[in-house]
């Protein structure tokens, strides 16, 4: 008894779930997040496969300013993380590997979801830590976070080297597939 119960609580869960992305989905797509468009392209600026990922500028912890369009020309992942989350731990060993594998090649721009952090000085000493060299940014209103859209953690963006948008991961991932996703872009 107590087992089917867990099996409805769970299935229940789900398709909660799957609600919610849905509705996400739809209203990121009715939303204002893709009113944009590039004129110069013709391209649809928004947060899903095949449009222009929104441009965004933001410091690392040393007054450094990163803007995304500065990255046009190469390929992009935007990785949305916070020192608190589990699952980014476990992929910033990932992370940091494919920027060295691929040096020159990819841009990895680590976004800290800064407003989720209950300590902000431990954002030094994580990106220390894991021995991260890509550049890692704050988002200190969490500004960026609410434009992409970020209610997962961690969140990673592909983008091509026109600045378009090949896949969005929920979730940690891994080197195999940060290559896999290469090979397509």
């Amino acid at each position: 008894m107590k087992k089917n119960i867990l099996a409805i609580i769970v299935l229940l869960g789900l398709i909660g779930y799957g609600t919610y992305e849905y509705i996400s989905e739809k209203n990121a797509s009715n939303s204002g997040v893709q009113r944009e468009t590039n004129s110069e392209e013709n391209v649809t600026i928004g947060l899903k496969k095949g449009q222009q990922a929104p441009d965004f500028q933001l410091e690392d912890g040393n007054g450094n300013l990163y803007k995304l369009s500065d990255y046009r020309g190469g390929k992009v992942f935007i990785n949305f993380w916070a020192t608190w989350c589990p699952p980014c731990r476990a992929e910033m060993p990932h992370m940091q590997q494919v920027y060295e594998d691929h040096e020159g090649k990819v841009i990895i721009l680590g976004v800290n979801l800064t407003p989720t952090e209950t300590n902000p000085e431990e954002i030094d000493a994580f990106i220390e830590d894991f021995g991260l060299t890509f550049p890692n940014v704050l988002d200190l209103e969490g500004d960026v976070m609410s434009t992409y859209q970020v209610v997962a953690y961690p969140t990673t963006f592909a983008i091509d080297a026109e600045g378009i948008i090949h896949e969005v991961f929920r979730g940690a991932i891994n080197s195999e597939i940060m290559n896999k996703t290469l090979k397509k872009m």
